[in-house]
């Protein structure tokens, strides 16, 4: 238990400083280091990030960086969607087959965060003429289709809310500023994984021992992050990051 504080600080650390980390993270750590049942992961993890990333939107608010509008559409699309997968889990989540399941989506979603944040600049390069020409009003149709598919991610894996939502997002809006598409996706994970934490919660699988000493360390982790990010070059966390994501999520889907 004595462990869990350090882990939560150094992934808060990396939130911090990258805006990725959370449930990518810290899901795989628990589960493949610390031995914790896949649910209780997911569902533990969704209510520390609820208060990690709460924190983070205090921070983005006050230098006025989160894009409301756009958090409000991703919302319409992420709530019901996060509902409708927590009554599906309320049916079979306890069974071996589902466990599995779980699993491998977790593997595999960790490992395209991992190409996500490892060739997010490619992948903007690709994607940007599409996006200049997206008809007028598709990109708010599209962004409620996007909220959607993280509010699945989330809810099954507690992955997608970090690196995924950013890549949308910069796709979707590619002449909105970096500050604010990064807030925006933070500040959309705060009702998000409270409501999916809340649901696993309801199906019995947070642990709130684990939850109070994981937030020990990643509250502050988060904040000294945001602190050292205009001192630790991107170009540096970003390959270190995506290794480690792509050896997690290849251990969770074997």
């Amino acid at each position: 238990m004595h462990l869990y504080p350090l882990a939560g600080f150094l992934v808060g650390l990396l939130i911090g400083l990258t805006g990725v980390g959370g449930g990518s993270l810290m899901t795989p750590l628990l589960i493949l280091a610390f031995g914790v049942a896949p649910v209780s992961a997911v569902g533990t993890d969704l209510l520390q990030a609820f208060v990690t990333k709460s924190v983070g939107t205090a921070v983005h608010e006050v230098g006025r960086t989160v894009a409301w509008r756009i958090v409000l559409r991703l919302a319409a699309g992420s709530l019901p969607a996060a509902t409708l997968t927590i009554l599906f889990l309320s049916r079979r989540l306890h069974s071996a087959g589902a466990m599995r399941v779980i699993l491998v989506l977790l593997g595999i979603s960790v490992i395209v965060t991992a190409v996500a944040v490892l060739f997010k600049g490619t992948l903007m390069r690709l994607t940007g003429p599409a996006a200049d020409r997206l008809p007028r009003g598709w990109a708010a149709a599209l962004t409620v289709t996007a909220g959607a598919l993280l509010g699945v991610l989330v809810t099954l894996t507690s992955v997608g809310a970090g690196a995924l939502g950013v890549v949308l997002l910069t796709f979707l809006y590619p002449e909105l500023p970096t500050p604010r598409v990064v807030g925006a996706d933070i500040a959309h994970a705060v009702p998000l994984t409270l409501l999916a934490g809340i649901g696993h919660w309801w199906l019995g699988d947070v642990d709130w021992g684990l939850l109070g000493a994981l937030l020990v360390g990643s509250v502050p982790g988060v904040v000294a992050g945001s602190l050292l990010v205009p001192r630790v070059p991107e170009r540096v966390l970003r390959p270190v990051l995506a290794v480690v994501l792509l050896a997690a999520g290849t251990k969770l889907i074997h």
